[in-house]
């Protein structure tokens, strides 16, 4: 090989390399916020249980509420028994 195909030779693998430690930098941005991003969504399922909770913790109160109210309008006549 002359000195000159040596030459651009090397320096297509010098940007060859470049390429690749762009790539392996991209690469790492990605899993952080990959990683992050799991996180946050961790975080969400755990709210979200944690509101379901509260929903049915609600609707266990009104219940108990609607059935003394149909009890007292029983015990007024208000309701047909």
């Amino acid at each position: 090989m002359t000195e000159a195909t040596e030459n651009l030779v090397l320096e297509i693998l010098r940007a060859i390399r470049a390429d690749i430690a762009d790539l392996k930098r991209d690469n790492l941005d990605f899993k952080s916020r990959h990683t992050a991003t799991e996180s946050t969504l961790g975080s969400l399922h755990g709210a979200i249980g944690h509101l379901q909770v509260q929903i049915a913790s609600q609707t266990g109160r009104l219940d108990h509420v609607e059935q003394q109210l149909e009890h007292i309008n029983r015990r007024l006549g208000l309701v047909d028994a």
